[in-house]
C-alpha cells in the first residue's frame, strides 16, 4: 500500500513518517511541507531520522499524491480541505487527523465523503477510542446525577482549544444524555458566575511545555467522584493508530468513518 504524508515537517508528520517506515506492507511515496519551506527537495527520511528513503519533500500536493493509495493528513482545516479537493475524482483515500474544524468545514468533510473513503477522528489513539466507550457507560449510569467537567492539557505549541479530543469526549457524553453540547458547554470560568448549572459540561484547558496529550473527564456527585483519564506520552501512539486506520480504509467504500469504526466498536 502506497502512503503520502502531508505536513511532514511537523511533530505528527515526523511521527507518521516513522510509523509508515516501520509498518510491513506500507511504502512511503510522497510527503508535503508548507510552500516556501527550506526543506523542499530534502529527503523525507532524513527529516524523520530514517536515512535516505528516496522520497523528496514537496509543497505540491498533486505531485506528492500521484502514486499514493492513501493520504494521511494532519495539517490545518484549510489545508485538509484543499487536499480533499485534490482527491476528487480519483480512487484515492484519506485519513484526516486535523483538529479545529468549524461547523461549515465539517459539512464539507461530510460532502466529500460521499465520493471519497475518509476516516476522520480527533484522536487516533486506541486508548482514547476505548475511553469514549467508557464515557458513554459512565454518562448512562452517573451523568444525570453528576457534575461533568473535562480537563485537557497539551504542549505550548497547540493552536486550538479545547482540543478536538476533549470536544469529542464532550459530544459522546452529551449525546448519551440527550443534550446539545453547543448549548450546554461552558468553556472556562471567570468572576462571579453564580452556582454551577446542573446540565452543563465544563471544559478547562492547559497549554504548557511538551505535554503530548492528557484528558480527564470528571463525574462528580455528592460523596464520590469518578475520573476517566487518558495520558499519551508519545506521538507514535497517534501515528500508529492513523496507520492502522489507513490499512483498514483501504478496503472500504466511500463514506465518513471514525476510529471506532476502524476498531469495530
Amino acid at each position: 500500500m502506497n502512503i503520502a504524508i502531508t505536513g511532514a515537517s511537523g511533530r505528527m508528520g515526523r511521527a507518521l513518517l516513522q510509523a509508515v517506515d516501520s509498518t510491513e506492507g506500507l511504502s512511503l511515496v510522497g510527503a508535503t511541507v508548507a510552500p516556501g519551506s527550506s526543506l523542499i527537495g530534502a529527503d523525507a527520511g532524513e527529516l524523520a531520522g530514517l536515512g535516505n528513503v528516496g522520497v523528496l519533500l514537496t509543497a505540491d500536493a498533486k505531485t506528492a499524491f500521484a502514486d499514493a493509495d492513501i493520504v494521511i493528513d494532519f495539517t490545518t482545516p484549510e489545508v485538509s480541505l484543499a487536499h480533499l479537493d485534490q482527491l476528487k475524482g480519483s480512487d484515492k483515500r484519506i485519513v484526516i487527523g486535523t483538529t479545529g474544524f468549524n461547523e461549515a468545514q465539517l459539512n464539507q468533510l461530510k460532502q466529500a465523503s460521499e465520493t471519497i473513503p475518509l476516516v476522520f477522528a480527533a484522536n487516533y489513539s486506541v486508548g482514547v477510542t476505548l475511553s469514549l466507550q467508557l464515557l458513554r457507560m459512565a454518562a448512562r449510569v452517573m451523568g444525570e446525577s453528576s457534575d461533568i467537567e473535562i480537563i485537557e492539557a497539551h504542549h505550548r505549541h497547540k493552536v486550538d482549544a479545547p482540543s478536538g479530543t476533549a470536544l469529542r469526549m464532550g459530544e459522546a457524553v452529551a449525546e448519551t444524555l440527550g443534550r446539545d453540547l453547543a448549548k450546554c458547554a461552558v468553556y472556562g470560568r471567570e468572576g462571579q458566575e453564580g452556582p454551577r448549572a446542573d446540565d452543563t459540561i465544563g471544559f478547562a484547558t492547559v497549554r504548557a511545555g511538551d505535554i503530548v496529550g492528557e484528558h480527564t473527564v470528571l463525574f462528580a456527585s455528592e460523596g464520590e467522584r469518578l475520573e476517566i483519564t487518558h495520558k499519551a506520552s508519545s506521538r507514535q501512539t497517534f501515528a500508529r493508530g492513523a496507520v492502522r486506520a489507513a490499512q483498514w480504509l483501504n478496503e472500504q467504500p466511500a463514506g465518513l468513518y471514525d476510529m471506532e469504526a476502524v476498531l469495530g466498536l
